[in-house]
């Protein structure tokens, strides 16, 4: 696909407010596309705040829609949890995740405003290549997908970060959109991700890292939290007394392990084209709720159920990983992993203190069926029951 084919169609640009969406959104505009640009707002924080990249858009003559998908990301994030589907290194693959809530929320405004081609920013070859086009396959049947860096034209145009960042400055965008070369920022509500020139280097600590949503341990709060989560069929209902929907399960869980330094992972992960790559990932709000369901599972599973759902989180924590959660095999796991979160009801208990969780004690368990306990030192060392706990 050509330049000359685009100024023939109306493109859909979704823009996050990273380096490279908002380079291309612009530089099509100049160029005579008609580019709309989406800014869904699924609880990122980008380089520049919303009203400040709303403002430099608009100049260039861009239209911007904006779509709120909170709630959306939020049910996303859950059911991530509820089937502890963690990937390399046990960090929550929330990017990942994020582009299906991402195409299935801006679809239908696509289609709305008479756009035939839903475009990205991300890089050509990359995970997030491989995700767009099979959840647009999957969830938005008829848009079609345009990779700018998959472009020959595009690539000339724009070898690298450092002259996408030259362009936005040359055009007049702020320095907290222009001056992002070498340091690269992802997420939403549920967790963040850092890439950097630095951390493409192994000899580089992660704490050259500033989080947004936690902090180091070590500048972490001094006095322990103590936190009571009810869950019902592995979704968290209640938090320390109060119910809560979704979204508030979330933002609830990000503020108390963001205190206490929860959540940041260093990983080497194994990318969806075969490489590498490093990066620093931080959810604390999922890891305070998965470390809490991870215990309660392993109170209300049976054997077999323990053993079938380790099988099926590693399934779905690919299959989002590389954007095939709606695939027959991801769907068809989704399904079984939901079978038994339905098993899985109680209280936790647990404190959160300088990035650790310690889970004290589990209340309000169900009778499940098969799941026998032993009570060897009140009723003999070989005495087994059925029983309920309290």
């Amino acid at each position: 696909m050509d330049i000359e084919e685009l100024r023939d169609r109306k493109v859909g640009m979704l823009v996050s407010g990273g380096l490279s969406s908002v380079a291309v959104a612009a530089w099509l505009a100049a160029k005579g596309v008609e580019t709309i640009a989406y800014v869904a707002d699924i609880g990122q924080t980008g380089p520049a705040p919303g009203a400040a990249l709303y403002e430099a858009l608009g100049r260039l003559g861009l239209t911007v829609r904006t779509v709120d998908l909170r709630a959306e990301m939020a049910e996303t994030a859950l059911r991530l949890v509820a089937h502890e589907a963690s990937y390399d290194g046990g960090y929550w693959n929330t990017t990942g995740a994020s582009r299906a809530v991402l195409v299935a929320g801006l679809a239908g405004v696509l289609r709305e405003d008479g756009c035939e081609i839903l475009a990205h920013g991300c890089v050509g070859g990359g995970n997030d290549q491989a995700r767009f086009a099979r959840y647009t396959a999957a969830l938005a049947p008829g848009l079609e997908v345009f990779t700018p860096w998959t472009a020959p034209w595009m690539r000339e145009r724009f070898p690298d970060r450092g002259s996408m960042a030259a362009y936005l400055a040359s055009v007049g965008f702020p320095e907290q959109l222009a001056g992002w070369a070498t340091y690269s920022v992802e997420g939403n509500l549920a967790g963040f991700s850092h890439e950097s020139d630095l951390l493409e280097s192994l000899a580089t600590p992660p704490t050259a890292v500033s989080p947004l949503m936690t902090v180091w341990p070590a500048e972490a709060a001094d006095k322990p939290e103590t936190v009571r989560i009810r869950f019902e069929r592995g979704r968290p209902v209640e938090i320390d007394g109060v119910p809560v929907t979704a979204l508030e399960a979330v933002l609830r869980a990000n503020a108390s392990g963001g205190r206490h330094g929860i959540s940041l992972r260093s990983t080497v992960e194994n990318r969806v084209n075969g490489t590498k790559c490093r990066g620093v990932y931080e959810a604390p709000g999922l890891d305070v709720l998965g470390h809490c369901l991870a215990a309660l599972r392993q109170a209300c599973l049976d054997k077999p159920g323990t053993l079938l759902m380790r099988e099926l989180s590693g399934a779905l924590a690919t299959a989002v990983y590389e954007g095939r959660y709606y695939e027959a095999a991801g769907r068809a796991a989704a399904e079984a992993a939901d079978v038994l979160a339905a098993e899985v009801s109680g209280t936790v208990e647990a404190e959160l203190y300088r990035g650790t969780v310690t889970v004290h004690t589990l209340t309000g368990l169900p009778g499940n069926r098969g799941t026998a306990r032993q009570t060897r030192f009140t009723q003999g060392g070989h005495h087994w029951q059925l029983e309920a706990a309290s």
